[in-house]
């Protein structure tokens, strides 16, 4: 069975917002090592690296579950319920990702007015 466009859309968004938020936390990881190299104890800089790292986290274990959503939406006569599910579960995970991109953002805007 083909994958409804809607699902697929929604793929397509979640990868791109995926790839943004791998990209910002490898930015907010770099800014972060040469600031600690000047306070290498500083408790708020080790959480907010330790926020990039988490965020890297995400987005592998994102990418997983966008693959096992679509191979279960893939599958031969698959319910209407499932798909809906699996629609849900997407969107969930979008608004997920989008709240991780802003937070990363917002992170590495407060670096830069560091530097």
């Amino acid at each position: 069975m083909s994958i409804p466009s809607e699902i697929t859309a929604l793929v397509e968004q979640l990868n791109q917002e995926l790839e943004l938020t791998e990209q910002e936390a490898r930015e907010g990881l770099t800014q972060l090592r040469q600031i600690m190299l000047l306070f290498p104890n500083n408790a708020l800089l080790i959480q907010l690296f330790a926020y990039f790292n988490t965020a890297m986290f995400f987005v592998d274990n994102s990418r997983r579950r966008i693959q096992t959503t679509v191979g279960q939406v893939s599958a031969e006569n698959i319910s209407p319920e499932v798909i809906q599910e699996a629609g849900e579960d997407l969107a969930t995970l979008l608004g997920e990702t989008l709240e991780t991109k802003i937070r990363g953002r917002n992170i590495i805007r407060r670096l830069e007015d560091l530097q």
